[in-house]
């Protein structure tokens, strides 16, 4: 399926990432972390297909997506994106795969790699179904971590944010390493949720396996 949506809101929510709001069309579906492509509904852009994940939740009037722009490429489709304004369109697909919640255990995400677990936070947050939950978010510096006020809403001490390239930083300045997670991982036999850069998702899996965490229960965006 494909369908042109209109956007009706925009806002940054941190200096490079963009929260868009669309016209959901009627019957449209997905779960909390599935994904879609999206592309420009202009000349030239409609058939440059991007991945982006939901990050509103089914019962939202409109569908969400909050995206990291990347100026520097010129014919990339976020930089096409951050031009858009309201009353533009975009072409809507079909909500496949990525992520899916599968019970209570530690979310780890390191940049944009945040975005399929925002629909699952708020759907938890929305459910009464938060408990059992920590994130541990890693970004280069405090202005880049995306939501942090609503995330520490929802998760209240269960939200953990780390900043690696920052010594003047108010949060938490280790890496997520063997080290860290030793420290702060209390329970390898619950579920693992990784999304981020590819080399950090291989690492840190490599990390949650040779520590005991079982196979099945590492779910990481693929």
């Amino acid at each position: 399926m494909e369908t042109s949506v209109k956007i009706i809101s925009t806002r940054y929510v941190t200096h490079n990432v963009k929260q868009f709001r669309l016209e959901k069309p009627a019957g449209f579906t997905f779960t909390p972390g599935q994904a879609t492509e999206l592309s420009v509904n202009q000349p030239g852009w409609k058939d440059k297909k991007n991945p982006f994940t939901f990050t509103g939740l089914i019962t939202d009037p409109y569908l969400e997506f909050t995206i990291k722009i990347y100026p520097d490429s010129a014919e990339g489709v976020t930089n096409q994106l951050s031009k858009l304004a309201v009353g533009d369109h975009l072409i809507l697909r079909d909500a496949w795969g990525a992520i899916e919640y599968k019970g209570p255990g530690y979310f780890i995400a390191g940049g944009a790699g945040i975005t399929p677990f925002i629909a699952i936070l708020r759907d938890l947050n929305q459910k009464g179904k938060m408990a059992g939950n920590k994130l541990f978010f890693s970004n280069k510096t405090d202005k880049d971590i995306i939501l942090a006020d609503e995330l520490k809403s929802m998760l209240g001490p269960d939200a953990v944010f780390l900043i690696s390239s920052q010594k003047d930083s108010v949060y938490d300045t280790r890496r997520i390493d063997e080290a860290f997670l030793k420290a702060e991982v209390s329970d390898f036999t619950k579920h693992f949720y990784v999304c981020g850069p590819d080399a950090m998702v291989e690492q840190i899996n490599g990390i949650l396996t040779s520590m005991g965490a079982d196979a099945d229960s590492v779910v990481f965006e693929r």
